[in-house]
């Protein structure tokens, strides 16, 4: 009798034993796949605890977070032949565990590798100005050639960014004297506008002042205002050309009738000299 109790009590024991080696538990994040005598089962086990049969089946956990990868610095030659260093980041997950699994070794390896190629590849298609400012589309077309072959994997890519793009010293000092010359070519167009704009706009204040020579004389009380208002000891009062003109115009026509007043007025007598015969005569 206490021989069957205690082959009993050890047949649960080894019961257990067995159960407990076979109970699994699948976090959150994962995904189990299992192989059973070496051969993939379909499907995959879900989050929570799940079974295996001893000695048969053998799980591997897949994660199926978001996975960011850096890619190492790839130098290259663009298209416009300029050497550029550039390093990228890659996220991507796994959208099918059961492939990731099967179709590839190690995915993660994989998806560096042709991310690093893939980006080799786009320096040597791309120019200069598209890796420094047209970036989102090279983010695009960078994600479509490395998800072509991941998708095979199971894998999808979320998203790929250019980090940063390393120029040449010598480059660099180049782009900053462009950028400092068309700076000061700017600088030099717009001054040069608004002379020209301000030259024009007292061109046509000069003639309406031209045809309004009251304009002139308001001109002249506005500027004392102006003046006056600076609370100032001495007071200088700008002479109007205008008074100068009038000046001028009454000297010309002075000049103009002198000689008629001349030959009204009767030349000096003269004496002739001794000895010599009168004129008059």
């Amino acid at each position: 009798m206490d021989a069957a109790v205690v082959v009993a009590v050890v047949g649960v024991v080894a019961l257990l034993l067995v159960l407990r080696s076979g109970m699994r538990v699948v976090n959150q994040v994962d995904r189990g796949v299992v192989f059973r005598f070496g051969k993939a089962m379909p499907g995959y086990r879900q989050p929570g605890i799940t079974f295996l049969i001893p000695f048969a089946d053998r799980m591997r956990k897949v994660n199926i977070q978001v996975v960011t990868l850096p890619i190492p610095t790839q130098e290259g030659i663009t298209r416009d032949n300029v050497s550029v260093k550039v390093d990228a980041v890659v996220y991507f997950r796994v959208t099918d565990p059961l492939r990731a699994a099967i179709e590839v070794q190690d995915y993660v390896f994989a998806v560096g590798q042709v991310a690093q190629s893939s980006l080799r590849s786009i320096i040597g298609k791309s120019d200069l100005d598209d890796l420094l400012s047209d970036r989102e589309r090279l983010h695009e077309g960078l994600a479509l050639m490395i998800d072509s072959p991941a998708a095979g994997w199971g894998v999808h890519i979320d998203r790929v960014e250019i980090k940063d793009v390393q120029l040449p010293e010598s480059l660099k000092r180049s782009m900053s004297r462009q950028a400092e010359a068309e700076r000061e070519r700017r600088a030099r167009v717009i001054t040069a506008d608004g002379e020209f704009q301000a030259a024009r706009q007292l061109a046509n204040a000069s003639r309406i002042m031209a045809d309004t020579p009251e304009a002139m004389q308001l001109r002249l009380l506005q500027t004392v205002v102006e003046v006056a208002a600076e609370k100032n000891s001495t007071l200088v009062m700008p002479f109007p050309v205008e008074l100068l003109r009038y000046f001028d115009r009454a000297a010309r026509q002075f000049d103009t009738g002198g000689p008629d007043r001349a030959r009204d007025v009767p030349p000096p007598r003269t004496e002739p000299a001794e000895g010599a015969p009168d004129p008059r005569i």
